[in-house]
C-alpha cells in the first residue's frame, strides 16, 4: 500500500475563523512530509516544541506539523545531517522556525547537555515528543544481549533521559504537554519483538508514573501508540509481510505518518488539557 502523491486535508471552522492547512506526502527512498499552511488561528504560536528522532519519518511529520501550527522546533536526531536536512526544510517555510541538535539518545550525559542548551537558545519548552526509537528484531532465542541493550537505551532510557532534561522547566513554568510515541507492539506484543515490545510497553508504565508525579504542577502526559505507518522502515517489508499485516487490521491500510503527527498534535494541545495518563492507539483498529 502507498501513500497518495498528494493528500490533502482542510477543515472549515464553524465560526467566523478558518483553518485551512495541506499536507503533501510524496513517497520514495525517505517518506517524508513536505507542508504549505495558510492558517487564521495557529494552536502552538509561541510555543517551544523538542521533536526527538525528527530527522525522518514519523518524528519528521510531527516536528512539520507542529511547525505548521505555529510552534517553534528544537528538531533532535542522532546524525547532525538528518537534523539540519528536517530544520532546513522546516525554516523554508516558516522562518527562524527550527533549530538542529544532533544527540545520540541514549547517552544520558549528553542527552542532558543538548537538554541545557535548547532551553538557553528557545528559553522554554512547552512540548516534549520522545519519538527517537530503533528496532533489531529477531526471535527471542537468537537475540544477543547487545540486541536487547542497544534497543531498550534508545527506546526508553532515551526518552527518561530527555523527559528529565526537560521537565524541570516545565515544572517551573507549571505547564507543558510530553508525549511519549510507543507502538502497537508494546499493546499487545509481536513476534520476533521482544526487546522492542518491552521497550514500548515500557514506555507506557514510565508515562503513567510520571503523569501522576507532576499533574499537580500542570504537566500532563500521555502515549500515542502507532499501528503499521507509511514510512522508510515499513517501505522494506516484502509483499507477504505486508498482507499478513494487513490481514490484522480492520481499516484494511496502513497509517499515513500525518495520522500520528496529527494525533500528537491534539495531545499537545489546550483541547487535551483534561487528558493525562492515556495511551492513544493510532492503529486502524489492530490492537483493539
Amino acid at each position: 500500500m502507498r501513500i497518495p502523491s498528494a493528500t490533502k486535508w482542510r477543515r472549515q471552522q464553524n465560526n467566523e475563523k478558518s483553518l485551512r492547512v495541506e499536507f503533501f506526502y510524496f513517497h520514495g527512498p525517505r517518506t517524508g512530509v513536505q507542508f504549505e499552511s495558510s492558517m487564521s488561528t495557529k494552536r502552538f504560536e509561541n510555543q517551544v516544541a523538542v521533536v526527538t528522532g525528527a530527522g525522518r519519518g514519523i518524528g519528521e511529520g510531527i516536528a512539520r506539523h507542529l511547525a505548521s501550527e505555529g510552534a517553534k522546533i528544537a528538531v533532535v536526531s542522532r546524525t547532525e545531517s538528518n537534523s539540519v536536512r528536517t530544520a532546513e526544510a522546516i525554516n523554508a517555510i516558516a522562518p527562524d522556525s527550527a533549530r538542529p541538535y544532533a544527540v545520540d539518545v541514549a547517552d544520558f550525559d549528553a542527552v542532558q547537555k543538548v537538554g541545557d542548551q535548547i532551553l538557553a537558545d528557545f528559553g522554554r519548552c512547552d512540548i516534549l515528543v520522545n519519538n527517537a526509537g530503533i528496532t533489531r528484531d529477531t526471535l527471542a532465542m537468537r537475540m544477543s544481549s547487545e540486541d536487547w541493550d542497544v534497543v531498550l537505551q534508545t527506546n526508553l532510557k532515551g526518552a527518561f533521559s530527555f523527559t528529565r532534561a526537560i521537565l524541570r522547566a516545565m515544572v517551573k513554568q507549571r505547564s507543558g504537554r510530553i508525549i511519549n510515541i510507543s507502538s502497537v507492539s508494546g499493546l499487545m506484543g509481536l513476534a520476533g519483538q521482544a526487546n522492542y515490545a518491552a521497550s514500548k510497553a515500557g514506555l507506557i508504565g514510565m508515562s503513567k508514573s510520571i503523569a501522576r508525579e507532576i499533574a499537580s504542577r500542570g504537566i500532563t502526559v500521555n502515549v500515542v501508540a502507532p499501528g503499521f505507518i507509511e514510512t522508510d522502515m515499513t517501505s522494506v517489508l516484502n509483499e507477504e509481510v505486508r498482507k499478513g499485516a494487513l490481514s490484522q487490521i480492520p481499516l484494511t491500510r496502513f497509517g499515513a505518518v500525518e495520522d500520528i503527527a496529527s494525533a500528537v498534535a491534539f495531545l499537545a494541545s489546550k483541547e487535551a488539557a483534561y487528558i493525562t495518563g492515556q495511551v492513544l492507539a493510532v492503529d486502524g483498529g489492530m490492537s483493539m
